[in-house]
This record gives C-alpha cells, sequence and structure tokens, in this order.
C-alpha cells in the first residue's frame, strides 16, 4: 500500500488497515492514533515521533523500524515482531505487550509504566533506564533489567525470568 493512499484514506476516517504492506514506509511524526495495522508489515518503517495512541498492532512485522519518540500509549502489541527495533524515549504506557518479540530491541529511556510484557521475548534487548514501573514481567525470557527503573513504592518487584515458552510468528501462526 502506497503511504500517500493511506494517509489520504486515514484522513477520510478509514481506521482499518489489516494485513497492510507498508515496508520501509516513511510515517515519521504522523498522527495515527486509534488505527488498525493488525498483522501489517512494517518492517524499516520509519515512524518516530509518530502518535500511535490506542492503535492496534498485534501480528504486526516491525523488525528493525524507527519507533524512536513513538507515543504507542494503550496500543495493542500482542505478539508483535519488533526485533532490532529502535524504540529509543518511545512511550508505551499501559501498552499490551503480551508475546512481543523485542530480542535486540533498543528500549533505552522507554516508558513501560503498566505494560504488559506478560511472555515477551527480551532477549538482547536494551532496557537501560526504562520505565518499567508497575509493568507486568511474569514468564519474560532472558531480560538484563539491571539497569532499567522497576522500583514500586512501598513494594517489592517480583521478576519471573528464564521461562520457556512457544513463540507465535509475525503472522501469527503456530
Amino acid at each position: 500500500m502506497d503511504v500517500n493512499k493511506l494517509l489520504s484514506r486515514y484522513r477520510a476516517g478509514e481506521k482499518d488497515f489489516n494485513g497492510a504492506i507498508l515496508h520501509q514506509a516513511n510515517l515519521q511524526n504522523t498522527d495515527l492514533s486509534g488505527i488498525n495495522l493488525c498483522a501489517a508489515d512494517l518492517s524499516g518503517a520509519d515512524l518516530s515521533g509518530a502518535k500511535l495512541k490506542g492503535c492496534n498492532l498485534s501480528r504486526a512485522n516491525l523488525t528493525d523500524a524507527d519507533l524512536s519518540g513513538a507515543d504507542l500509549s494503550n496500543a495493542n502489541l500482542s505478539e508483535i515482531n519488533l526485533i532490532g527495533a529502535d524504540l529509543i524515549n518511545a512511550n508505551l504506557e499501559r501498552a499490551n505487550l503480551q508475546k512481543a518479540d523485542l530480542r535486540s530491541a533498543n528500549l533505552t529511556n522507554a516508558n513501560m509504566y503498566e505494560a504488559n510484557l506478560a511472555e515477551a521475548e527480551l532477549s538482547g534487548a536494551d532496557l537501560t533506564q526504562a520505565n518499567l514501573k508497575d509493568a507486568n514481567l511474569p514468564n519474560s525470557n532472558d531480560a538484563d533489567l539491571i539497569k532499567s527503573k522497576i522500583a514500586k513504592q512501598d513494594t517489592e518487584t517480583e521478576i519471573h525470568t528464564g521461562t520457556s515458552h512457544r513463540w507465535v510468528s509475525w503472522a501469527g501462526s503456530r
């Protein structure tokens, strides 16, 4: 799908772009709040600074995508492929990242407050200074959380890592 066509249809009120192919698309600083890009191919796309509040990117392929500074708050990112993606300074507050593949993703200084990371694959991900306060992290594999901010006031944070589980491909097939 052509980026200009997507933007034109989105501005006209259309929000459902399920399965769209937007490989290496330039959507930098674009407001796509509430869009449905379930199972879309956005690999290598530039979404830096994009507003994607409440969007649906479940099962989408964002391998090597640039999402630095993007607002993905309250977004459905379940089973998403974010391998090698750049999420520096991204807002992932209350995002659903259940079963997300974040291997080698750069989440430096990302806001993941109350994010759901259940069964997320975090091996090799850079979580330096990421805010994981009140995030759900059970069964997240091989996460190095030493330099992340995970403190909860007046409570202890329990982190479960190293639990094996089966992964879903970016297209959602099992």
